[in-house]
């Protein structure tokens, strides 16, 4: 058997990987995070002592998003390396069609012992073969030093899958934040119950860190660091109104990434390549030796093709490139979120400088529990009784054009929609055709696909 294996993995692997040691890989993942809410991404509020630190030991992605707006699909697209619809995994709270494959099949297949520590969300199970360690474990240290120091020489894949800073923000450390002294970010109204909410917010966001702390001690006490490929991305945006879940602006599927790997990846670098989180896991496999073209992920897409949606930013990680893609693309599903009223689906597309964005439904009310019932938006409700400008802006999140455009390079808060700005018409027409390919090549058939989330959620297994 052990012959078997080894003749297997020389197959497998790349020559330069097995004439070295193969990497291990730390992947953190945060709860609903916007990338703007840290200490080396700008935000001088909040305590993120050990992040920084790490962004001074990595490369600091800076063009990395999420193809999705909530939790479930974004983790599929993020170990699968296929976006949310091909692989039936779009809405919240999903699955992916049966017989797909993800990382930890991919990774475990070539002698990775692969693990799951937190918040899982991703299904069916078949899909993700890892070892899972509960949600109860994220604050001991113990467990995970366990299944990082367990059989000396075998290399492993850990996901760290944090329930911070996931609302209703209550684990976090009390009185860390005083409201009073906060800035408040431009696209939230500024009171006293926003203000007191984000001290809350931010508090889980210094809990988090305080667990990257502890993960990064560990590789250090177990001398782990120099051959481990860590990388911690932020999620999606928080579920502040206008804090991005939910939603397709840059706040919501944006995300905070870096990425350390001692002696590969040149520390406090940056980098503004455009990629998404389909590129993770075929990069992962690159680093690992793995030639990910040649991958089967058991979900072909509409042309008959099973290999990744992403490819390998591995040469930006080591310096070789400085671009990426051309374009990114997210999706929004809003049936089955809980509290939705009325299908209003999203779709968009981003290029280095502009984002199109297509709602499909624009004469339904967008309404779902998680931005529009109780706060904070109630108490903005009250105070744009005499506030016609933030009325406008409370009317928008239940109410949207067909089409927005924005030029982020001088609107990155997304607030002056250049749809039908005549000197714009070529640069929304290409948005609008990659949009086109990339929902056909996806066979997302937009209302029609929205109106079958519901059978794309829960345990119960349907055919493709």
């Amino acid at each position: 058997m052990k012959s078997l294996l080894t003749a297997m993995l020389v197959v497998t692997l790349s020559q330069p990987v097995l004439a070295a040691k193969r990497p291990n890989f730390l992947l953190i993942v945060a709860d609903d995070l916007c990338w703007r809410d840290l200490g080396f991404a700008g935000n001088n509020d909040v305590k993120t002592p050990n992040l920084d630190r790490m962004a001074k030991e990595s490369m600091n992605l800076l063009g990395m998003y999420t193809p999705a707006t909530t939790c479930s699909p974004s983790r599929h697209a993020l170990y699968t390396g296929l976006y949310c619809v091909r692989a039936g995994a779009y809405p919240n709270h999903t699955r992916a069609y049966p017989g797909t494959r993800s990382l930890f099949t991919h990774l475990k297949k070539v002698g990775y012992r692969v693990a799951l520590q937190g918040k899982t969300h991703v299904g069916p199970r078949e899909t993700f073969p890892y070892e899972l360690f509960p949600r109860r474990s994220l604050d001991t240290p113990r467990v995970t030093r366990q299944f990082i120091t367990r059989k000396k020489g075998q290399p492993w894949f850990l996901v760290f899958a944090s329930n911070d800073p996931h609302s209703p923000w209550t684990r976090g450390p009390k009185n860390l934040y005083d409201p009073k002294k906060l800035t408040i970010p431009p696209y939230l109204h500024d009171n006293e119950v926003t203000r007191k909410r984000l001290a809350s917010y931010y508090g889980e966001i210094t809990k988090l860190d305080q667990q990257v702390g502890h993960l990064l001690r560990l590789l250090k006490e177990t001398n782990q660091v120099e051959n481990t490929l860590v990388m911690f991305v932020s999620e999606q945006g928080s579920s502040f109104p206008y804090g991005g879940k939910w939603s397709v602006y840059d706040n919501g599927i944006r995300v905070s990434t870096l990425i350390r790997w001692p002696g590969k990846v040149k520390a406090g670098s940056k980098s503004e390549a455009l990629m998404q989180y389909v590129d993770v896991a075929p990069t992962f496999l690159e680093a690992a030796g793995v030639d990910a073209s040649k991958i089967d992920t058991g979900c072909p897409d509409v042309n008959g093709k099973k290999g990744f949606d992403g490819r390998s930013f591995l040469p930006v990680l080591l310096g070789k490139a400085n671009a990426h893609r051309d374009y990114v693309f997210s999706q929004h599903t809003t049936v089955g979120i809980n509290g939705y009223k009325e299908p209003y689906p999203m779709r968009a597309v981003r290029n280095s400088r502009y984002k199109l964005i297509r709602n499909l439904a624009p004469k339904n009310t967008y309404y779902i529990n998680g931005i529009h019932k109780g706060e904070p938006l109630a108490s903005w409700k009250e105070d744009a009784k005499k506030d016609p400008k933030l009325a406008e802006r409370v009317k928008f999140l239940s109410h949207r054009p067909a089409e927005e455009l924005y030029d982020l390079s001088n609107d990155p808060f997304e607030m002056n929609n250049l749809a039908n700005d005549a000197s714009l018409s070529k640069v929304k027409a290409e948005l609008g055709r990659q949009l086109d390919a990339w929902m056909k090549q996806q066979g997302d058939k937009g209302m029609a696909t929205e109106m079958k989330a519901k059978s794309r959620q829960g345990r119960k297994r349907r055919k493709k």
